[in-house]
C-alpha cells in the first residue's frame, strides 16, 4: 500500500467516525448513521472528481466502502469510549482535514493543475464532506462561521508546494504538510481564535 492511499484510507476511518459522531449527536436512526457516516468520509472526495473529471474513486475501490461500514460500526459499538461527542468529532474531523487536504493536492498535481487550483482542490477535499454532513443534520457548515477551518487547509496545502522547494523527502512534506493543517486548526480552536467579522456590533445584536 502507498503513503497517499494510506492516508487516503485513514482520512476515510477519521471522516466515517466524525460523521457517526455528529449523526449520534441528532439521534438518527441506524439508517441516517450510516448515510451521514458516508457523506462524510467521500462527499468531498467525489465533489473534486466530479469537477477534475476523473473516476471517482470510492466507485471504482470498494476498499472505501468496506472502510466507512467498519468504520461505522466500530463508532456505534464503542460510542461511549471514545468520549464526550463534542470532543470526539472535533478530534476526528481535524484529523479527516489534516489528511484529505494532503490528497486534494495530490490529486490535483497528478492531474497537471495550477499550485492554486491544487490548493483549492485539497481545500474542497477535506472540508465538503463535513459541509454536506452539516446541511443534512440542520447545522450551519463550520467552514462558513468565523472558525478557523478552511484556512488551516490553505495553508497546509500551501506549505505542501513551498516544502517542495527544501531538501525534504516526501514522506516528511506530507508529514509537515498534514501537520500544519492540524495544528493551526487545534491552535485556533484552544486559542478560540477566529476571522474577523465584517458586522458590527449592532447588526449581530439585531
Amino acid at each position: 500500500m502507498n503513503l497517499i492511499l494510506l492516508i487516503d484510507i485513514l482520512g476515510t476511518i477519521a471522516f466515517a467516525i466524525s460523521g457517526v459522531l455528529t449523526a449520534l449527536n441528532k439521534r438518527l436512526d441506524p439508517f441516517g448513521i450510516l448515510i451521514i457516516a458516508f457523506v462524510t468520509a467521500v462527499g468531498g472526495g467525489t465533489l473534486r472528481d466530479v469537477l477534475i473529471d476523473v473516476p471517482i474513486a470510492w466507485m471504482r475501490n470498494l476498499t472505501y466502502v468496506y472502510v466507512i461500514l467498519v468504520s461505522t460500526i466500530f463508532a456505534v459499538i464503542f460510542r461511549k469510549r471514545l468520549g464526550y461527542i463534542r470532543r470526539s468529532l472535533f478530534l476526528f474531523d481535524t484529523i479527516g482535514i489534516s489528511l484529505f487536504t494532503i490528497i486534494g493536492v495530490e490529486k490535483g498535481i497528478a492531474t497537471g493543475f495550477h499550485p492554486v487550483i491544487c490548493v483549492a482542490l485539497g481545500t474542497m477535499t477535506a472540508c465538503f464532506g463535513g459541509v454536506i454532513r452539516d446541511i443534512l443534520c440542520n447545522e450551519i457548515p463550520i467552514i462558513f462561521r468565523k472558525e478557523i477551518y478552511a484556512t488551516a487547509c490553505i495553508l497546509g496545502a500551501i506549505a505542501y508546494f513551498l516544502l517542495h522547494y527544501f531538501p525534504v523527502s516526501e514522506g516528511f512534506i506530507v508529514i509537515i504538510s498534514g501537520a500544519i493543517v492540524f495544528t493551526v486548526r487545534f491552535l485556533a480552536v484552544y486559542f478560540k481564535l477566529s476571522l474577523p467579522s465584517i458586522y458590527t456590533k449592532k447588526e449581530l445584536e439585531n
